[in-house]
């Protein structure tokens, strides 16, 4: 048996990203636009050490978005594999809520990380989005719409 200071040291270590899912009164969904990246993206990013996945999801709605809103409930946790440069890791994604007339006018991005945001129809996000977000969205959509919580790896359902 390991003493657990070893143990420890031999757990795996992943990247964390929260984000969340944020609609207007049609169901639209808001994608935001990264200047470092050709695809679109949810609101959200890299959850800090010692930060909870709802706290970072809060965060960096803050943050890109200028909405200081509270999480709603779990939508899906995607498991995401290993690629060049990259260890795998988890995207945890949250309901956002739906965005009032107001909150929607005092959106503001910060320029240096984001060139835009927009709402966008279910359907159109695999146009905009790289394919493993896409079904990520759909995903949280579907569970919207169902009461549920997806389980995915690689943006695709475990089930």
């Amino acid at each position: 048996m390991l003493p657990v200071d070893q143990y420890v040291a031999s757990l795996a270590r992943k990247w964390m990203g929260a984000g969340a899912i944020l609609r207007d009164e049609s169901g639209s969904v808001l994608l935001v636009k990264p200047t470092y990246k050709p695809t679109w993206e949810v609101p959200g990013g890299a959850i800090e050490a010692d930060e909870s996945p709802q706290a970072a999801c809060r965060r960096e709605v803050a943050e890109e978005l200028g909405l200081d809103r509270p999480v709603g409930r779990l939508l899906a946790v995607d498991w995401i594999p290993s690629r060049p440069k990259w260890p795998d890791g988890l995207a945890i994604v949250y309901d956002g809520g739906v965005l009032t007339p107001d909150e929607i006018s005092a959106i503001r991005v910060p320029e240096e990380e984001l060139a835009g945001w927009a709402f966008v129809a279910p359907a159109q996000v695999e146009s905009l989005a790289h394919p493993r977000l896409a079904r990520r969205v759909a995903a949280c959509v579907r569970a919207l719409e169902t009461g549920t919580t997806a389980s995915l790896e690689n943006g695709s359902p475990t089930d």
